[in-house]
């Protein structure tokens, strides 16, 4: 029985992609389309991967498929053969990344979910097929310069904090669930304005096109592809890129650079920065901005006190990790924000 599932521990993966010399591409796709038996694709999708040697985060489910991966570059094209043995998925579109070292996924992991993005909607109110407009790069540059023209950033408060397009609302949210609700509160009475919806790679905006649609908004757009499209679109054809900063990534790799500016800060010593990391201390993992500076005087903690409690004997960790609080059981991702000029183990 061919196997289904990784067993092997990620730490002896990852020392195995690290060392591994061959060039990988980084990608994401997704698509809506209904699966009676989420299960059983699952299984298929992953031997019919796991062949292609693709590695990355994939979420199945009723309405679609949502993935997140890295292939061998000399297997893309193996890859696609594979993807377009599956009728759905032969007119996908795939988003490859903009700035990348091949090393964003060190497994391969397909789950199935009740959804493939989280968004707390019931679906069988809306018609979730009547989707906003897609706007190219070139349509969003055209359609930004209308005056009645909103543009909204559908992702969460630390993607947007490191790069967004200029002009945009960008939503104080951990989640798009959240992200939903406040935005329709936002412009509720603006529902005759052109709105302009992005996020990463475009899953998010399909749905909540489809919704505003159904809350009365008129005029509903979104960017196709995303910013990764968008990026791609605007360097291909040489035309202004609205977008600051980096665009941040649910991979190894945290962000990929979009253009040059530096829009946010050191969450640690408020320096300009656009690094995300999880703190080193296992036991918080909080995701939050450090500087190279603080990075190294930190050793990649957050605060004195995950730097001291990394370098206990690990027998002690594991004693005082359940009864220790840590800025990761304090705070949500990316709300840790260390008090300026003091003592970070304070916090």
């Amino acid at each position: 029985m061919k196997q289904l599932y990784n067993k092997v521990d990620k730490t002896v993966l990852k020392q195995q992609i690290l060392s591994d010399k061959r060039d990988r591409k980084t990608l994401s796709f997704y698509v809506y389309q209904q699966l009676p038996n989420p299960q059983f694709f699952r299984d298929h999708f992953y031997l019919l991967l796991s062949e292609c040697e693709v590695l990355g985060r994939i979420y199945v489910a009723k309405e679609g498929v949502n993935g997140q991966m890295s292939v061998p570059t000399d297997r893309v094209q193996d890859f696609i053969d594979a993807m377009h043995s599956i009728t759905f998925l032969q007119a996908i579109r795939l988003n490859f990344a903009i700035e990348d070292n091949g090393k964003s996924f060190f497994k391969l992991a397909i789950k199935v979910r009740d959804k493939i993005v989280a968004d707390g909607l019931q679906d069988e109110t809306f018609d979730v097929t009547d989707r906003g407009t897609h706007l190219s790069a070139e349509g969003y540059n055209t359609l930004v310069k209308e005056k009645n023209t909103i543009v909204v950033d559908m992702r969460n408060h630390y993607e947007s904090e490191v790069g967004k397009f200029r002009q945009a609302i960008t939503p104080d949210v951990e989640t798009f669930k959240e992200a939903l609700p406040l935005v329709e509160s936002l412009l509720a009475d603006k529902k005759d304005h052109n709105i302009i919806m992005y996020c990463t790679g475009g899953i998010r905006c399909e749905k909540a096109s489809a919704y505003y649609k159904h809350k009365g908004f008129a005029n509903v757009y979104q960017l196709e592809g995303g910013i990764i499209e968008y990026a791609r679109q605007a360097k291909e054809q040489g035309i202004e890129n609205h977008f600051i900063g980096k665009n941040f990534v649910f991979d190894e790799r945290l962000g990929e650079r979009i253009s040059e500016e530096v829009i946010s800060n050191c969450h640690q010593c408020g320096k300009p920065s656009d690094i995300h990391r999880n703190c080193s201390n296992d036991a918080c993992h909080i995701l939050f901005i450090q500087c190279e500076s603080c990075a190294d005087a930190y050793n990649h903690t957050c605060s004195t006190k995950c730097k001291d409690f990394n370098g206990l004997p690990q027998e002690e960790r594991v004693k005082l990790k359940a009864t220790t609080e840590f800025n990761g059981t304090k705070f949500g991702k990316g709300r840790y924000k260390a008090a300026r000029n003091a003592e970070l183990d304070k916090t």
